[in-house]
């Protein structure tokens, strides 16, 4: 590993093993033998795992002159969560990528070991940082080498190393140096047999004891209890030391800052002083250097542990005391916390506070650590119900599920009047939603939005949003979306002037209680209102607003409103939401039929789902394998999206396979099977696909001889597009009538649908609609006119990558006797590069630097340049300026900015 960054690359270990294995060992031999490498260690301690970022704090404190280096995003989330400046608490995802840059950084002047030891006690927030960047490190000339007792779900996947002990004559030889008279074989045998070999445990078991003791006390040892049975040999040495020495002890054991300043104050606090506390032996435990350490993680748990109840609160008041408040307030909230006997309202404000600063700086797992305890802490029953779902919330935020439920219990039990009640409900509603989309969500969340209206009624209106869009994503019927859009119909007016959310609320609930018509007045106002908001507003309520435009039929919108929310999801660094979003925007531009920018999308939302963690439905991928026409590729995606989505409840995901399913097969002309699968997704009780298949079972039920199925969708097409009055709308609707008109009508129909689509950026849309005008002027005899429109839809379905489209004009050209040579639908190119060295061309061929590149990809700028040299090599070019002739153009530069 130390060598490999010689040749510019990098190297990520996980060692673990159970206690006294030798990890700490190990790291420390690569310490050692790094000479001519940047060393920085970090090391986890138990009683500081609650105070987010502490251990990365450790790690990249020697770096933080280098802050400046960083763009600017990155640079204010790391001092964010560092405390060096206040504002929004920044995606902790945003904080691994500057810690990625900040270490690719300082390792192009000399390169960096990273040691991690004790990692099972790291603080979740640096884990969760740390482990980002392992997975992101490639060409930075670093080694990340972690030690931890277990493999952590944070590290899952990286490279390891498990230590299991040393080779029996390895430890016969170790136990021999510490023994002292001649063991009997058989003893020695089963010491290390029952040891495993571990060194520590060779090492500490046989100090003290005397051959018969070692002889007849083995027997009881066994492998799992190792780390016990050290920790006691150690207590039983610590026991025999004098009472000042083993008060310094659990002191250094309860500071977890190391640092001997504060140390002896809370010593000289508690009258120990270092002419008493320093007896011989001491060193044998205590490093009292810069920092003050132990020798082995295994005697700090030992000695804190060991000592009684009185003593630890005794220990940690003194620390606190010492602490100054406004240096470091949170740790020493922690330390009057430890310290409280009993419920004290003061040290539960203080922890209040200290809360309030860790969510400041993003951690989100510390903030709810220091509100359950101050839920503890808190005597009066009122606030404690507020607080309980303070960290009910805060829970939930970190992650935690079954523990943000408890709190909302917590909360309703301890709640004094109806408002904390509600307020209790509310949480635990949001509670069930964060568990998956199920169907017990919608009406939990209905329930708390009539609760909340005679307090806060602007509370109850958001309510009622989120519960409108968790039940149009989930529900498996209409009666939760409808029980919720009649409840919001009966709302008294906002006495303000309306906002945003409101007209989107209030076009929502006309949308299912009275019509599109009734509807699409109130969602135009609420499409303009949306425009007008600041962008981090949009990003935080697009998982709902994201639809109205599409309500409106008005696709230029959808880019737009979409591409707000995407740009402000990436400035604010809200890596968890923007995979979503970016589904929205591959939709969105999907329809365009720009296809090498909806590819990108897929890309880069596979990229934040693997960095985050967060599973995301196929829905660009699904869309896009559709138009392509690529069946196997398709119907297999399908397929398990149906089996998934259907298992799980979740409405929109059927509803787009189903949709996706309908345009496949009428591309490939198989109408029997889009007619089908169009019936089921028209069927859906749901408001914008199901509406966007309909053109499609039309098309479906024409070619298949069922005209009451076509004739029915066509009605409902028209009571859904009318009212918009868009070229879109407008254009698909007469397209879909001139199917079923007679000969007389269906030209003009033809000829509108052309002209509206042509007015938009629909290319697919527009292509269809000379592929039907061919078809029918084929059928009607005009084969010279047939010609052209085919010619045309051809053109556009080759040059658009709609392969099964395609090949149903070039059948039809043929049937009018012309004879056309098949060309290849277009490749794009650079085939041979691979999805990611692609996706980092298209941006750089768009005009993102590198450093812009490695922020939107989680990469740092050094392995954004390794990449790009293998591009140059495999399109044979040399500057990023030939990349533009090298790659297809992107009608939708939006995608990379």
């Amino acid at each position: 590993m130390l060598a490999a960054v010689d040749t510019g690359e990098s190297r990520v270990l996980v060692v673990h093993g159970i206690a006294g294995v030798g990890k700490s060992a190990l790291i420390e031999y690569a310490e050692n033998a790094a000479e001519n490498m940047h060393v920085l260690r970090a090391v986890g301690v138990e009683s500081e795992m609650e105070l987010p970022f502490a251990t990365l704090h450790q790690l990249c404190a020697p770096l933080l002159d280098r802050l400046e280096r960083l763009p600017d995003p990155q640079r204010a989330a790391l001092e964010t969560v560092f405390g060096l400046r206040s504002g929004a608490p920044p995606e902790r995802f945003l904080v691994g990528l500057a810690v990625l840059s900040l270490l690719s950084d300082a390792s192009e002047r000399r390169p960096l070991l990273c040691a991690v030891d004790d990692a099972q006690w790291v603080d979740q927030a640096s884990l969760q940082v740390l482990g980002f960047v392992a997975r992101r490190l490639l060409a930075e000339s670093v080694v990340l080498i972690f030690g931890a007792r277990e493999r952590s779900r944070d590290l899952l996947g990286l490279p390891e190393l498990e230590l299991t002990g040393l080779r029996d004559a390895d430890a016969h030889t170790l136990l021999d140096s510490v023994t002292y008279g001649r063991l009997d074989q058989h003893v020695r045998d089963r010491i290390v047999s029952e040891t495993k070999g571990n060194p520590l445990a060779l090492l500490e078991l046989p100090r003290g004891l005397t051959v018969t003791q070692m002889a007849g006390g083995f027997g009881l040892l066994r492998a799992d209890a190792l780390p016990g049975r050290i920790e006691q040999s150690f207590l039983a040495r610590i026991a025999a030391l004098p009472e000042q020495t083993r008060t310094l002890l659990l002191i250094a054991a309860a500071e977890p800052v190391g640092d001997p300043a504060l140390v002896w104050a809370a010593a000289a606090r508690l009258g120990v002083t270092p002419a008493e506390a320093l007896a011989d032996g001491t060193r044998e435990w205590l490093s009292l250097g810069a920092r003050v350490t132990f020798r082995h993680p295994l005697v700090r748990s030992a000695v804190y542990r060991s000592a009684a109840e009185e003593d630890r609160r005794t220990v940690h008041l003194a620390l606190a005391e010492v602490t100054d408040p406004d240096v470091d307030p949170d740790r020493r909230a922690w330390h009057l916390a430890s310290a409280a006997p009993a419920p004290d309202e003061s040290v539960a404000a203080e922890l209040e506070k200290s809360a309030d600063r860790a969510r400041a700086r993003g951690g989100l797992a510390a903030a709810a650590a220091f509100r359950q305890r101050c839920v503890a802490l808190t005597v009066d029953a009122s606030r404690r119900a507020d607080r309980a779902v303070a960290a009910a919330d805060a829970t939930l935020q970190a992650g935690d599920l079954e523990a943000a439920g408890r709190y909302a219990d917590i909360a309703a039990r301890a709640a004094r009047n109806e408002f904390q009640r509600v307020r209790a409900r509310l949480v635990r509603s949001r509670v069930t939603f964060a568990g998956g989309l199920n169907q017990e969500a919608p009406p939990l969340l209905l329930d708390a939005a009539r609760r909340l209206e005679p307090f806060d009624m602007d509370l109850a209106r958001e309510t009622y949003l989120i519960a409108w869009g968790t039940a149009a994503l989930i529900a498996a019927h209409s009666d939760s979306l409808m029980a919720i859009s009649t409840a919001v119909r009966e709302l008294p007016p906002p006495d303000r002037t309306p906002h945003a959310l409101d007209l989107v609320l209030d076009g929502y609930a006309l949308l299912v209680t009275e019509s599109r018509a009734a509807a699409v007045p109130v969602l135009r106002r609420a499409l303009a209102a949306l425009a007008g908001l600041p962008v981090g507003e949009v990003s935080k309520w697009g998982w709902v607003a994201n639809a109205v435009s599409a309500a409106v039929w008005d696709d230029e919108a959808m880019r737009v409103l979409v591409g707000r929310v995407v740009e402000g999801a990436r400035a604010a660094g809200a890596l968890t939401e923007l995979p979503f979003s970016l589904t929205s925007l591959g939709i969105a531009v999907s329809w365009t039929g720009d296809f090498a920018a909806a590819d990108s999308i897929v890309a880069e939302i596979e990229d934040v789902s693997a960095a985050t963690g967060v599973p995301i439905a196929p829905h660009v991928e699904l869309r896009l394998s559709a138009l392509r026409g690529r069946t196997d590729e398709a119907e297999a995606l399908i397929a398990a999206t149906i089996e998934e989505a259907g298992a799980g409840g979740q409405l929109m995901g059927v509803t787009v396979a189903q949709w996706a399913a309908a345009v496949l097969y009428n591309g490939l002309g198989r109408y029997e099977q889009a007619l089908a699968a169009a019936k089921v997704c028209t069927r859906m009780a749901e408001l914008w696909v199901s509406v966007w298949a309909l053109p499609e079972l039309v098309e479906a039920a024409v070619r298949a001889g069922d005209d009451a199925a076509a004739r029915s969708a066509l009605d409902d097409l028209a009571d859904a597009a009318l009212p918009s009055g868009t070229d879109w709308a407008l254009g698909v609707l007469a397209r879909s009538r001139a199917l079923l008109s007679d000969e007389a009508k269906a030209e003009d129909l033809y000829r509108e649908a052309i002209e509206r689509l042509g007015r938009t950026e629909l290319r697919p849309e527009l292509a269809r609609a000379h592929l039907l005008y061919g078809e029918w002027l084929r059928r009607d005899r005009q084969r010279v006119e047939a010609r052209t429109q085919l010619k045309t839809a051809y053109e556009m379905f080759a040059s658009i990558g709609m392969e099964a489209f395609a090949e149903r004009a070039h059948r039809e050209l043929l049937a009018t006797g012309e004879s056309i040579r098949k060309r290849t639908v277009e490749a794009e190119s650079g085939e041979e590069l691979t999805p990611q060295e692609r996706q980092i061309a298209l941006l750089v061929r768009d005009g993102l630097s590198n450093p812009e590149v490695g922020t939107r990809l989680f990469l740092s700028p050094r392995t954004v340049e390794w990449h790009l040299r293998k591009v140059f090599a495999k399109l044979s070019i040399t500057s990023r300026k030939q990349l533009r002739d090298a790659l297809p153009p992107s009608d939708h530069a939006l995608t990379a900015r």
